[in-house]
Parts: structure tokens; sequence; C-alpha cells
């Protein structure tokens, strides 16, 4: 068994390293729940695995011939650590989306003092925000994205993308990230607009009732309204809720496919 590792130290050590990093930033394995030593050991087994199928020809003139640990080495290391954190890292602006859009719904229904510690997001988070960051959860593990992301994601990954590709085109990944964080934001408005659009109806119209006759005192019965027919509509179009959080899933890591592929000149 140890003589694959052996004979590939090097490159093993590569693997896993990306691997680690991958683990440490990825949603639902990121969790302080997850013993490090249990990630640890599964980036091993990762890279065991891996270790017969990766080849990367432009690390071999960096490293050296007999194993030994040179700067050229470590620094390849770093750039294999960030590699991994970018791939963990996007993968947590995908699941951001449905987690701000639950803050923002919250916000509106008047749930945004109910906040507590999300498992899940690693913050304080609003109860709406983890119900969708909990949906999203079980959507990405029932449709086979999270085999998907490691069997073929994150093999893929190396050979298409590596250190060096990522110093040379620095400036892309730039872009490449803060895009991200404008489509997260872009995502979570579209999923939320419907219930504050809604609410912000209610409001309103609470409000002019509440001047037309102010015994009525329609705004602090209006609270009681607005969570009731949040959790309807949430109940009613929770069915193309998912099919967009399907599709966010599929353009996301489509995206990260085709950066891959521009990191890698097309060849991949």
């Amino acid at each position: 068994m140890f003589d694959p590792i052996l004979q590939k130290a090097p490159m093993f050590l590569l693997i896993a390293i990306r691997c680690f990093a991958f683990l440490m930033t990825m949603p639902l394995l990121s969790m302080r729940s997850v013993p490090r030593t249990a990630k640890i050991a599964l980036s091993g087994y990762i890279a065991f695995f891996m270790i017969g199928q990766v080849e990367i020809p432009a690390y071999d003139f960096f490293i050296a011939g007999d194993g030994a640990m040179t700067l050229n080495f470590v620094l390849l290391a770093l750039g294999e650590g960030l590699i991994g954190i970018i791939l963990g890292f996007y993968t947590t602006i995908i699941f951001g989306a449905f987690s701000t859009a639950g803050q923002f719904t919250a916000f509106q229904m008047g749930f945004s003092a109910a906040s507590t510690y999300d498992a899940l997001a690693q913050v304080e988070n609003p109860l709406m925000g983890q119900f969708f960051n909990f949906c999203a959860m079980l959507i990405f593990l029932q449709t086979k994205w999270f085999q998907k992301l490691f069997l073929t994601g994150l093999v893929k990954s190396f050979s298409t993308i590596n250190a060096i590709a990522i110093v040379q085109s620095r400036q892309g990944i730039v872009q490449f990230m803060l895009s991200g964080l404008s489509k997260l934001f872009a995502d979570a408005l579209v999923i939320s607009l419907p219930l504050m659009g809604t609410l912000l109806l209610i409001s309103v119209c609470t409000g002019l009732l509440s001047k037309a006759a102010p015994q009525m005192n329609l705004l602090s019965e209006g609270f009681p309204i607005m969570i009731l027919v949040s959790f309807y509509l949430i109940a009613t179009i929770f069915p193309y809720m998912c099919d967009f959080f399907v599709n966010s899933f599929t353009n996301g890591f489509g995206t990260l496919q085709q950066l891959m592929l521009n990191l890698s000149g097309g060849n991949g």
C-alpha cells in the first residue's frame, strides 16, 4: 500500500495539500464538528487513489530528483493549497446565495432578530437563512453534486489547473472571484424577490389602512399576517425554488469548469 506513496512522495504530498485545503473550505465538511484528523485522513485517502491518475508535467522541473524538499517545492505546496482554497471558497459562494436570500426574507418577515449559530454556514444566521441553506444542502446531496464535485471536479482540476497557471493568470482569478460574489447577490435577490415584493405590498396596504382607520391598529396585526403569508408563499413556490437551486449548482460549477479550461488553454 505504501509503495506508490513512497515512489511518488512529493506528488502525493502536493495532491493531499490541495485536497485538504478543499475540505477545509467547502461547505458541510468544513464544519467544526468534523474532526480535523478525519479531514487529514480523508485527504490522504483521496490522494492515494489519485496518485496513479494524476500527472502534472509542469511540476517535474521544480521537484528534486532525490525527493528532497526545496524552496521550489514549498512554493508549489503553497500554490496547491491556494487552489484548494479557491475551489472550496467558490463552492461556499454558491451556497452563500441561499443563505443571503434567507436573510433578505427574514428581514422583511420580521425574523431578522431571531438569529442563531448556523453550523452549515458557520456564522450567525436568521432562521430563514438556515432553512434555505439546509434545503440547498439536501438538494446538493440528493442530486449527487457532492459525488460529482469529488469524483469529477477535483480529479479534473489536477489536469487543468496548477500552481504555475494560478500565478500566470492571477488577474483572471481575481476577476472570477469578484464576479462570483456579484452573482451571489443576484441569485439571492432572485430567490427572495417574490417574498420580498409580496411582503412589501402587504406593508404598504396595512400602512394605508391604518391611516384610514387608526382604531383598527393594523400595523401591530400586520406582523403575524406577514409571517403566515410568507410561509404560505414558501410552501407554494418551493418546487420552483428547488429547480432554481439545481440550476444554480449547474451554472456555478459550469463556470468553475470554464475557468479551469481557460487556465489550461482549452485542453480539458
